[in-house]
């Protein structure tokens, strides 16, 4: 019986929800297990580090606090990150990771009717959004597996409030150079909001490292960078991200934020994880490494796998449903990318060594049983 939906606004109603990863704790019941002991977790591109040991130390040093509201301005955290990007503190929010910007954006400059581009193959987050705030998400051709910035630029109407370049890419994996985004900048109209979505750029190799932040400097366009602790940091767990603005930005999505939208536990461990130079340092090795034992892996099997820069490889499959599926049966849980518009590709995430020799071992029989 449905005693909500009747009476619910339309436009939810109607929406499919995002699609989260499955637990490690289901997988295990579901195979009969009496734990999740050898099971490997390659789906939500986390980092199979753990999390900054600097954090993790930052963490036991603030529990016996835990009964304090968190600093509502997360004072001493906007400052560390203004430090480290040469900017005023006032050009800095936290967030509920970098999804609650990406909200909190369309909340403060979208209307019914407006709309905001994006690129094909991109995050489902941001249709979501867009469909939330009963507006249109145009999107963008890519080329091949990359942006097309040009087409995004040509996909802008008079409507258009944000445009959202997530750089590197998610599903794709994919990166934008400096070159491009500079050009893109200058082209993208004043009424257009450009946000940069960089939940992954901490991860690439530094010589491949994208600079958006200067354009936020320079005042001469409305820009928004976005980041995240979730995935170099290993702080996936505490959801915590930031956005970096001029000043008239950032006042606007402090106006419609809700007070303590990052816990305690979350600025503790992300203050600590910003200086921790050492793991990302070793955080970059493993993918590096990773990547090149997934890659050649895949295609000794067979597999025309997406190249990528960052901690997940994307590659096709025509009956990716079932290999998933013949994946958890043997122990490793990857990521099925239906639900982001591409139904016949998957997405694995690049473990530690042991983990990425585990689900090559694994896609092998699959592949065969598949066969």
């Amino acid at each position: 019986m449905s005693l909500f939906t009747p009476i619910a606004n339309s436009w939810i109603a109607n929406q499919r929800p995002y699609q989260p990863g499955r637990p490690l704790e289901e997988v295990a019941r579901e195979l009969g297990l009496p734990s999740i002991e050898g099971i490997v977790k390659l789906a939500s591109n986390e980092n199979n580090l753990g999390p900054s040991p600097r954090a993790m130390a930052a963490m036991r040093e603030a529990i016996p606090h835990m009964h304090l509201y968190p600093d509502g301005g997360a004072f001493y955290l906007r400052q560390a990150i203004a430090k480290k990007f040469g900017v005023a503190d006032n050009m800095v929010m936290m967030g509920c990771g970098s999804n609650e910007h990406i909200v909190l954006l369309a909340h403060a400059f979208m209307q019914e009717g407006d709309n905001l581009v994006c690129s094909a193959r991109s995050f489902v987050v941001y249709k979501l959004v867009a469909a939330l705030y009963r507006c249109q998400c145009i999107e963008a051709p890519m080329q091949g597996m990359t942006h097309d910035l040009d087409a995004m630029l040509r996909a802008i109407t008079p409507r258009t409030k944000l445009v959202i370049v997530a750089n590197p890419n998610n599903p794709t994996g994919t990166l934008v150079d400096q070159a491009a985004v500079d050009r893109f900048i200058e082209q993208v109209p004043d009424h257009v909001v450009t946000v940069f979505d960089e939940a992954y750029m901490e991860l690439v190799e530094p010589e491949m490292y994208v600079d958006t932040v200067k354009h936020v400097k320079a005042g001469k366009k409305p820009v928004v960078t976005l980041r995240t602790f979730s995935k170099a940091y290993g702080l996936a767990g505490l959801r915590v991200g930031y956005g970096i603005a001029q000043p008239d930005g950032i006042d606007l999505l402090n106006k419609v934020r809700q007070p303590f939208n990052v816990t305690a536990m979350a600025l503790a461990a992300a203050l600590a994880a910003l200086d921790d130079d050492e793991y990302l340092v070793a955080s970059r090795r493993m993918l590096k490494e990773g990547r090149a034992q997934l890659m050649a892996g895949m295609r000794r099997l067979g597999l025309d796998p997406v190249e990528s820069v960052t901690n997940f490889i994307l590659f096709p499959f025509a009956k990716a449903g079932e290999l998933t599926a013949e994946l958890t049966k043997r122990k490793v849980i990857v990521r099925p990318m239906a639900g982001f518009g591409l139904p016949d590709y998957v997405r694995v995430s690049v473990g530690k060594a042991e983990e990425n020799a585990q689900f090559l071992a694994a896609l092998a029989e699959a592949l065969a049983v598949l066969a």
